[in-house]
């Protein structure tokens, strides 16, 4: 079951314009069961270059229902069909985003004849609707405009149906697979299928060879096919359609994974990983010494000048960890920039606060609460190893950190643990320690159980 939709709207952006017509055809498959257009009210102006373009002006749509007008009637058109259009994700973008406006989350299967028709109508030098509807001499009438765009469409499917009918049967069916037609052509969906389902890191490459994506997982299988479904955003789309490739490495352990991924997105700087290139962590707790001689700490804007103890996401994220490690060491308000007047802080005036703020505690008794409050950010100048999961049963993998730095991973043979820590020291292979390697570190050490440390 089927909705053939085609939709006129006031630009190309779906965040930014509305929509203008709307029409749907409903289909079983051999033939249309129902239909439904209307021209709809965008509430905003239509810039001349549109209505030159469509036909439909201002005051065409100006009695027109709107979006939430229609709402109601789109979502029972389509509900249990696969929604199919020509370029799927236009269509589909823009209907989601009006539903999104209304609190609604529009969701369904897609199908576009676009893709379908770049697989089973290949050799033309362009696929838009007008011009594969001249290829295959599929009449179309009032070009432009949602039902006769629609109706094209129509014809076009029930070819490439009839086309898909004709495949081998040891070809997969791309209209009842919606997952491999909407694949990039040059991508091999027996490929995706050969994804193990096992920790590691996986690549996305464009038809060119570019590697635009990388990305890691505890279920690679199930993550790379979670990936090539989503339908959820524009951005998600695009990067399907441009990934022709796709190859992957197991790391038997997540947090090798963590850490593999954060070192080749920064080395390689893939397009589609921009926003993990730029760190959400933007806020730090910073600690120095003052010129009393007391340790102090300063919530302040991340910058590269100067090392935080940790970071977060938000400024008030920061502050609140700050104010538990106050309270868990009875350290000054003031002291840690949690207390701003003059003189002493006010928890000194109330007996809870020492008085290292106006120096009733000397430097060393409140410095020495202060390390130790300092010492649940950093590994201070500890030594071990974290021993995790490996590849394979024979095998281990080793993150080494030495006096509170990272300097690499690797993976040792269970065999050679007879020998002491050696095996471990020369299986790894030295890679850069950063803000962001120290974050997942610590993250994964509270969140998860490794399966042993090993101090040395």
């Amino acid at each position: 079951m089927y909705a053939i939709i085609d939709i006129e709207t006031t630009g190309g952006s779906a965040k930014l314009e509305k929509i203008t017509e709307i029409a749907i055809y409903l289909h079983d498959g051999k033939k249309i069961t129902g239909e439904y257009s209307t021209l709809v009210n965008p509430e905003r102006n239509i810039p001349y270059f549109i209505t030159s373009l469509t036909g439909i002006s201002n005051e065409m749509v100006e009695n027109a229902p709107r979006f939430y007008e229609i709402a109601a009637k789109i979502i029972e058109l389509t509900k249990g069909r696969i929604f199919v259009a020509h370029n799927v994700k236009f269509d589909y973008s823009f209907i989601r985003q009006e539903f999104k406006s209304l609190g609604y989350n529009f969701s369904r299967r897609l199908l576009d004849t676009c893709s379908l028709s770049r697989k089973l109508f290949p050799g033309y030098s362009s696929y838009s609707l007008g011009n594969i509807c001249h290829e295959l001499s599929i009449p179309v009438t009032d070009r432009h405009r949602a039902s006769g765009d629609a109706l094209a469409t129509v014809r076009l499917f029930e070819m490439i149906l009839e086309k898909d009918s004709d495949r081998s049967a040891a070809e997969s069916s791309l209209v009842r697979n919606p997952r491999i037609s909407a694949l990039n052509p040059m991508l091999d969906p027996a490929k995706i299928d050969s994804i193990p389902e096992e920790a590691g890191v996986y690549y996305y490459y464009n038809e060119k060879g570019d590697l635009i994506y990388i990305g890691k997982s505890k279920n690679l299988h199930k993550r790379v096919n979670t990936h090539l479904s989503d339908n959820s955003s524009g951005r998600a789309m695009k990067m399907r359609d441009h990934t022709a490739d796709i190859s992957w490495e197991t790391t038997g352990s997540e947090l090798i994974a963590l850490l593999r991924e954060s070192f080749e997105i920064k080395q390689n700087k893939p397009f589609y990983n921009r926003a993990q290139r730029r760190s959400s962590f933007r806020w730090g707790i910073y600690s120095s010494t003052d010129d009393k001689g007391y340790i102090i700490f300063n919530i302040m804007p991340v910058s590269d000048e100067k090392d935080p103890l940790t970071v977060f996401t938000s400024r008030e994220s920061a502050r609140s960890r700050l104010e538990s490690l106050a309270v868990s060491y009875n350290l000054c308000r003031k002291l840690t920039g949690l207390y701003e007047g003059d003189g002493a802080c006010f928890q000194y005036h109330v007996g809870i606060c020492r008085g290292a703020c106006c120096g009733q505690e000397s430097p060393s008794a409140h410095n020495a609460r202060a390390l130790k409050a300092i010492g649940q950010f950093v590994f201070s100048e500890r030594s071990f190893f974290i021993i995790d999961r490996g590849r394979n049963d024979d095998e281990k993998s080793a993150v080494r950190i030495i006096k509170g730095k990272y300097t690499g991973y690797g993976y040792f043979n269970i065999n050679d643990m007879g020998s002491g820590l050696e095996a471990i020291h020369d299986c790894i292979k030295p890679f850069p320690d950063n803000r962001d390697i120290q974050v997942i570190l610590k993250q994964y050490l509270k969140n998860n159980k490794a399966e042993k440390i090993i101090e040395f």
